[in-house]
């Protein structure tokens, strides 16, 4: 073929290319076959491979064009259903230093709890895809990522957006998984054990004898804090949680559950340690700080991580910020020096500069986690179309432990129930048919035999 010819059918329709290179395909043999030929092609005429490779890259284009993946959107701040699911279309690229992810599980935070409602600061204004933690595969590299490899398990952390089926995300934010780990548990291990163990450990310094207040001891943070306190001998776990729960808190290590909701739990620690506590970890807020403080020995430390006293419905309750705000505690310098005791604030959202440090942190979980010492409890896991369940079953405070997210489609398994029934049923009317038709054969022949016998 000449360059003339070639340069000619470089200009073809993309149609006529490909009614004449699929059909060749077909016909041919075995793909040795096909690549002899390509390469005795490419080497007598470099110009009439051209096409082909114009319309391979033509084909990938496309299929990043027309990709589309599932993500949950918070489309505005309100109840459940502010949160919807959606089709994001085409696929990301991983750029310099990053790694594409094919998310297998997610993790439910009470910070995405308040971000629904507007009262989470940390996460941008809606349409935004909520999510600080997941697990996956690696699926692809981008340029100097050198300690990823595509297939590799890892868990992922970031400030938002991993709430969907396909993220890019800085490799550096991505971390192996350990041998045995599930997708759960990986996707339930950062944000929660993190912030226990840089709250107990970096800001409340804990050792050996010391007592811990840990409210809300069923939920993610609260197990996990149980759990690490179990890592220092002779540490007094107080945990508040509803009755129904204190059987599995009580197995998890904490070694005082206390009901919440049916008793005042300052008197009942009183009753227990007259002296007060060396920890109080307080995410509720509001006047709860003011007892926690109280609840102090000397030289003991309350550490403030959160305003759950905020959240009591579906929406922003403007009487429950109000009561918040006008209770919020407040000392001067003076007064802790006469009191001999610590406040701190711990806020993992805000500690974005600080990443080689939360990094430390999470290689320090990992390996407690090979160790044995520690172990993600998964409460529950949803589809991305049961959001709206996930959200209400955690702030209606019905889990112990991790609530999880799963963004594979849901198996309609109700329409696969039915199906045996029905086949169940169809096979019932089949023996009960069967049976009539034998009873009616039987009724036919001692109707026949009668007759015989009067005869004789």
């Amino acid at each position: 073929m000449s360059a003339e010819d070639a340069a000619a059918a470089a200009q073809q329709p993309l149609a006529e290319e490909r009614a004449e290179v699929e059909p060749q395909a077909a016909e041919q043999a075995p793909e040795p076959a096909q690549e002899q030929k390509s390469e005795s092609v490419s080497q007598t005429a470099p110009e009439d491979n051209a096409p082909e490779v114009k319309e391979e890259e033509k084909k990938e284009e496309n299929e990043e064009d027309t990709f589309t993946y599932r993500s949950l959107v918070l489309t505005g701040y309100g109840g459940y259903d502010k949160v919807k699911l959606q089709l994001k279309k085409g696929l990301p690229s991983p750029g310099e230093g990053e790694v594409r992810v094919r998310v297998k599980a997610c993790g439910l935070n009470f910070a995405e709890l308040l971000g629904r409602q507007g009262l989470y600061e940390r996460l941008p204004s809606p349409p935004v895809t909520p999510g600080m933690e997941c697990s996956g595969v690696v699926e692809a590299v981008g340029e100097g990522v050198q300690d990823r490899q595509v297939g590799d398990s890892v868990l992922v952390l970031g400030r938002c957006g991993l709430w969907q089926e396909v993220v890019v995300i800085k490799a550096d934010h991505t971390f192996p998984m350990p041998d045995g780990m599930s997708y759960e548990e990986a996707a339930a291990l950062p944000i929660n054990y993190i912030t226990a163990y840089m709250m107990l450990f970096e800001m409340g310094n804990i050792r050996p004898d010391k007592s811990v207040l840990i409210h809300m001891a069923a939920g993610g943070v609260g197990i996990a804090a149980t759990q690490l306190c179990n890592t220092i001998s002779d540490v007094t776990v107080f945990g508040t949680a509803s009755a129904s729960k204190h059987e599995v808190i009580k197995q998890g290590g904490v070694t005082h559950p206390i009901d919440y909701r049916t008793r005042d739990y300052a008197e009942e620690i009183r009753k227990i340690s007259p002296k007060g506590l060396d920890i109080v970890l307080d995410p509720l807020g509001g006047s709860d700080t003011q007892k926690a403080f109280n609840l102090l020995k000397p030289m003991g430390t309350l550490i403030v991580y959160g305003a759950a006293n905020r959240l009591t419905g579906q929406r922003k309750n403007l009487l429950a910020l109000a009561k918040s705000w006008y209770n919020q505690f407040t000392i001067s310098a003076l007064s802790l020096m006469h009191s001999n005791k610590a406040v701190c604030g711990f806020h993992l959202g805000y500690l974005d500069d600080e990443f080689p440090l939360i990094a430390r942190v999470l290689q320090t979980l990992l390996e407690l986690y090979k160790q044995g010492k520690i172990k993600p409890r998964i409460d529950s896991t949803y589809h991305f179309e049961q959001v709206a369940d996930a959200m209400r079953r955690m702030q209606e405070r019905n889990n112990i432990g991790k609530v999880i997210l799963l963004p594979e489609p849901k198996k309609e398994e109700p329409k696969a129930e039915e199906d045996k029934k029905e086949s169940a049923n169809e096979d019932k009317k089949e023996g009960e048919q069967k049976n009539d038709i034998q009873k009616e054969e039987r009724q036919e022949e001692n109707k026949a035999e009668e007759p015989k016998t009067g005869e004789s």
